[in-house]
């Protein structure tokens, strides 16, 4: 068993090198329900991370799991330019309901371009670009955000099996690269209004997520 992770090490590649660490764990009860709470850092980085979890997490049965990037202005100030905040609350309920999952909340805050930057490509938008295009124009790549850490903390966890909630075949992929195994997709799509079904036609039509409109 790779040092410092859980029993579900055992379906961890075993040519891989775990680069995070569990500082803390705590309740936390919520408006949807009750969890724990566990914060991890980086090894590699100065990245924090923080896994919500609820129920028993085994190795041998698929869990619900959701890899969440920061969105400051979906998350906290309820921005309506993108899903983010509630496919984070559909997430927790979806978890609530069946009383087992978990999600990663990770740190790469606009597709891994940080807030400030953020705020910069809304101004682009502002000015009639889309996401993609304003990302471009600031000289980064569409998305450049890396999941592998992500992976480990689910290990970390106790998970090997995960029920995927997420629109993203990147993540899944990612994952499965990483070593889990990801037996179903499970869709994870909120009713939006403009401006955010303008940023969902984008990720559609352009960055390939799978949703059904």
């Amino acid at each position: 068993m790779k040092k410092g992770l859980s029993a579900a090490a055992d379906c961890l590649p075993t040519d891989h090198t775990i680069s995070v660490e569990r500082v803390a764990t705590a309740k936390l009860p919520t408006q949807i329900g009750n969890f724990k709470i566990a914060g991890y850092r980086s090894k590699t980085s100065s990245e924090e991370f923080v896994a919500l979890f609820k129920g028993e997490m085994r190795k041998d049965l698929p869990t619900l799991v959701r890899i969440h990037s920061q969105c400051l202005t979906g998350d906290v100030f309820g921005s309506i330019k993108c899903d983010c905040g509630p496919q984070l609350n559909m997430a927790m309920e979806l978890i609530e309901a069946e009383g087992r999952g978990a999600v990663v909340y990770q740190q790469q805050e606009g597709r891994g371009i940080g807030i400030i930057n953020k705020i910069r490509a809304y101004a682009l938008q502002d000015e009639g670009a889309d996401t993609v295009e304003a990302n471009e124009r600031l000289g980064f790549a569409i998305d450049a955000r890396n999941y592998k850490q992500c992976a480990e903390i689910l290990f970390d966890l106790g998970l090997c099996k995960v029920r995927v909630m997420s629109n993203n075949p990147d993540k899944m992929l990612a994952l499965e690269n990483a070593g889990l195994q990801v037996v179903e997709r499970v869709p994870i799509e909120v009713e939006s209004r403009e401006p955010a079904a303008h940023y969902m036609r984008t990720k559609k039509e352009k960055m390939g997520h799978l949703l059904d409109f």
